[in-house]
């Protein structure tokens, strides 16, 4: 099956719609606009489709035409609250951006549903099509398992997700194990006594214990946790008084963790938690600290992910997908779904051709080609095809 030479006969009409999707970015769970775009473009492709309710997500299974294993291909759509500064002719104008190419990824499963589509009497088992809304923060892929996503068609077998990033377009990079890091959050909560600016002595400000926490908390990090244990805290919020003349009752620190071992972030708490309170004690202050768990480490079934890999090579040739020499320390929502299913998740580089020190993700001013879009579809479509083959 040569899904790459069909997926160049349907690449424009990808294109239009992640275009479409890039000029009218959603932010968060309900993404109305984009969701019916999608139900635009699967209209008349004979799939059984249903609608998230707590989300704007869909659901669309094509069943084949002998029996077989269930696969399933994730596409998420949501976009970032970011203002976009690139100079394109589609570029969006109302405030959010898809800085994560989220626009690709869904413009490129439509690509893939329509390849496996058309031959859906050859295909021996079922595949889903995961089409997810808030994967930036909202925790989407965990509300759609909720509603029954991972039983919609029978537990998978294999799951599959593609996230495009900066590179020389049209390179397949991943690795078996721990892909993309877990996500936690830190928020350290400092109770002091209210008062005048103008009278620090009868108050006890909390603004100044935070503010010590920010440099002691990278301090600890080098302290009581060797370089063999990657962990990364980065303080990326603060917050005091609202008034530049008041000292409030109570301020606030927020960081993001990122970690390849739960048992480190277990050992985080308890030595935060003994950082906060002595030093909030030191000047007549309590605290509280919350660290909490958003998403597991992103974790690649090994003999799927050397399955995905020669698929990948025997389809692009062996040059254009490689080994990652190390895990990624973003996260990602679909790790819920590989702790479920096995599966694997692959990066797929997609800036234009000749672009020097592309922007990264999440940036105003990054690029993405959508040239990648017919190997994004073919690709994913040859992961599934070539599982239901195994059987």
């Amino acid at each position: 099956m040569n899904f790459a030479e069909e997926a160049a006969t349907i690449h424009a009409e990808m294109r239009e719609l992640r275009r479409a999707l890039h000029t009218d970015p959603e932010v968060g769970l309900d993404l109305p606009r984009s969701q019916q775009r999608v139900l635009e473009a699967l209209d008349g492709l004979d799939l059984e489709i249903t609608t998230g309710t707590r989300t704007t997500s869909v659901t669309a299974v094509l069943r084949g035409g002998a029996p077989g294993p269930t696969v399933l291909l994730r596409g998420d759509m949501d976009a970032l609250p970011v203002v976009e500064q690139t100079d394109l002719e589609y570029a969006s104008s109302n405030g959010a951006m898809h800085a994560c190419g989220h626009d690709l990824h869904t413009a490129g499963l439509v690509g893939a549903a329509k390849l496996l589509a058309a031959h859906r009497d050859e295909l021996p088992g079922t595949v889903v099509f995961m089409f997810q809304p808030g994967e930036e923060g909202y925790d989407g892929a965990a509300v759609m398992i909720e509603e029954g996503i991972l039983d919609v068609a029978g537990k998978p077998d294999a799951a599959y997700g593609l996230h495009v990033m900066p590179g020389e377009p049209g390179t397949f990079s991943t690795k078996a194990g721990p892909v993309m890091s877990g996500a936690s959050e830190l928020r350290i909560t400092v109770h002091g006594e209210g008062g005048h600016g103008s009278a620090p002595a009868n108050a006890r400000n909390p603004v100044g214990v935070v503010g010590a926490l920010v440099g002691e908390i990278q301090s600890l990090i080098n302290r009581r946790f060797t370089v063999f244990e990657p962990l990364i805290v980065t303080v990326t919020q603060l917050r005091g008084s609202d008034a530049i003349n008041v000292i409030p009752g109570t301020a606030q620190l927020a960081a993001t963790v990122r970690s390849f071992s739960p048992d480190a972030v277990d050992r985080l708490r308890t030595e935060v938690t003994a950082l906060a309170d002595g030093y909030a004690a030191g000047h007549g202050c309590t605290a509280t600290v919350e660290l909490k768990e958003t998403f597991p480490i992103t974790m690649n079934d090994a003999g799927e992910t050397a399955a995905a890999m020669d698929v990948l090579a025997g389809v692009f040739g062996a040059s254009r997908v490689h080994e990652l020499a190390e895990p990624v320390t973003a996260s990602e929502d679909f790790s819920h779904v590989l702790a479920e299913v096995p599966g694997t998740f692959v990066f797929l580089s997609a800036s234009p051709a000749g672009l020097e020190n592309p922007a990264y993700n999440h940036s105003p001013k990054v690029l993405f080609n959508d040239d990648v879009l017919a190997d994004q579809a073919a690709a994913l479509a040859s992961l599934a095809w070539a599982r239901l083959q195994r059987g």
